[in-house]
Parts: structure tokens; C-alpha cells; sequence
């Protein structure tokens, strides 16, 4: 988000112009995709090998997938999507896994949801993180995932991070957790 010019990728909808649920590809778990899935721009601006919609959804260029498939990763799966204005191929990063592995106590500060905070589906899970710090003890020998009760964090290796980094994408930003 930081990257000027960029573009802004918009809520995913589906080939009818319907929206679809953008918090089903932050579950950790592997979609059917139906139909074409499209999101909209705007405004457009510079192009990115990896970016997140509106609803932080990681969207990735083709070039992604094939230094993922060249490495063995298969902890995600690629949803083939059309971006506005845009020739791919571009895809929906979905991240397969999900750990119960923040460090509470390591972390700058963390918040729960609780029943007066009005959300009841929510309670127990994050509200706030800052300054996070994962239990890596908890995560195995995963090299991508997200974190359980805060899902906008996508989790990757140090190895993983170095081979994007070798591989010259663009729209990243990495954060030592």
C-alpha cells in the first residue's frame, strides 16, 4: 500500500458483477472456485507481482506461481482471476494453513473480542495486534500460513522471503515476526 502509483485492487466479484465473501480467502482452507473471478481497479496505476485487494486478499502474478511451484510449495492454492483492465495471468494467493501460534506475550500488545464489544462471533479471537511475534515451535516446517484469530497475517519463511526477494517481485513488504 505504501508503493506510489500503485494500483487498487478492488472487492472480488463474480463473473455476473455479484460480490463475493472476501473473508473466505483468509480461512486457511481450499476453495471450489464457481465461475470467473474478477476484481476491479481503481484507480489503476502501477502493476504489482503481489498485491492485496480491499479486503487483503493477496493477488499475485503469474510470476509467483511458477517460482512457488519451482520451490515445492504446496501449502496454497492459485484461483485463476481476471484483474480489470490488466493481461495476466493473475491469482488468489489462498493459503492453506492456519496455526494458533502468536506469542501473546512476545508481541508489542494484543486485544480479544469480548461479548461487550457487541461482535459474539469474534469473541476470543484477536482484536488488535501490534508489534506481532509468532511461537515458531508452533508452526513446524510450514513455509506459508496464516495465524489463527488474526487472519489478515500471512505468515512466510525466511526462505521463502529471500527467493522472492532473489526473484525480483514487485509489492512486497516483509515484516520480521
Amino acid at each position: 500500500m505504501r508503493i506510489p502509483n500503485r494500483w487498487h485492487l478492488r472487492r472480488p466479484l463474480d463473473e455476473h458483477g455479484q460480490k463475493l465473501n472476501p473473508w473466505q480467502f483468509t480461512e486457511g482452507r481450499r476453495i471450489e472456485p464457481r465461475g470467473v473471478i474478477r476484481f476491479p481497479v481503481k484507480p489503476d496505476g502501477v502493476t504489482m507481482d503481489f498485491t492485496l485487494d480491499a479486503f487483503s486478499t493477496p493477488v499475485v502474478h503469474g510470476r509467483v506461481v511458477q517460482l512457488f511451484e519451482r520451490l515445492g510449495i504446496q501449502e496454497v492454492q492459485f484461483l485463476p482471476v481476471q484483474v480489470e483492465g490488466h493481461v495476466g495471468p493473475y491469482f488468489i494467493l489462498n493459503t492453506l494453513h492456519t496455526f494458533r501460534c502468536i506469542d501473546d506475550v512476545r508481541c508489542e500488545e494484543v486485544q480479544y473480542w469480548k461479548p461487550e464489544d457487541g461482535e459474539l462471533e469474534k469473541v476470543g479471537e484477536y482484536k488488535y495486534v501490534k508489534g506481532m511475534r509468532i511461537d515458531p515451535a508452533k508452526v513446524g516446517d510450514s513455509r506459508i500460513f496464516r495465524t489463527w484469530g488474526w487472519s489478515l497475517a500471512l505468515i512466510i519463511s525466511e526462505d521463502l522471503k529471500q527467493a522472492m526477494e532473489a526473484e525480483g517481485l514487485t509489492g512486497t513488504r516483509f515484516v520480521e515476526v
